[in-house]
């Protein structure tokens, strides 16, 4: 509608007054990479990170929210799905943190993150490298110690780690819920 209204008043020479488009909100990366690591050791490396010490929640593209204490499997869900809009809906800032053992850990300012395994994403280095801008927000800037998006290997498989966040809170989807206390930790196909 507002592009037919903007054709118009071009038409009749009010092109000073032609509606802007609309941006996106909450803006959004192009890129929705169809390829990763298995969610399964997703979740398995988290499980070691922290210590097997807390409740984890875990979406369909592997984004693992840490779930409060005392919540059932209904509320661990819906506490999980507030997470990520909180995320998404606010500015999603990163924090990628280079772990021990040579994975990525791409933390918020919420209680979510993405297990990057590098011996995953070496094998698709070349696609990552060429696809990593594409994974940047709707006129997201960032500055690094290279540049206004300008990114390292560690960058670019960070950026491409949070891709599934943006894709996960997007279409919000709890596949898994590991229970630290439980005799049957991980429920799967919640």
């Amino acid at each position: 509608m507002r592009k037919l209204i903007g054709i118009i008043l071009t038409f009749l020479g009010f092109s000073n007054l032609v509606v802007a488009e609309e941006k996106q909100f909450p803006p959004v990366p192009k890129w929705k990479p169809d390829f990763s690591a298995s969610i399964e050791s997703q979740l398995e490396r988290m499980i070691y990170y922290t210590n097997q010490e807390k409740d984890l929640a875990q979406f369909a593209n592997g984004t693992i929210v840490i779930v409060k204490d005392g919540l059932d499997d209904s509320q661990a869900k819906q506490y999980a799905v507030e997470v990520l809009s909180k995320i998404i809906n606010y500015h999603p800032d990163m924090n990628p943190v280079n772990m021990k053992d040579g994975n990525i850990l791409v933390q918020y300012n919420h209680p979510a993150y993405n297990v990057v395994l590098t011996e995953f994403t070496e094998k698709h280095i070349e696609k990552i490298k060429s696809r990593h801008l594409e994974a940047l927000a709707t006129d997201e800037i960032l500055i690094t110690a290279l540049g206004q998006n300008k990114f390292d290997v560690f960058g670019m498989q960070a950026l491409y780690g949070r891709a599934f966040m943006f894709m996960d809170a997007q279409n919000p989807k709890v596949v898994q819920l590991y229970r630290r206390n439980s005799s049957n930790q991980i429920k799967a196909d919640i």
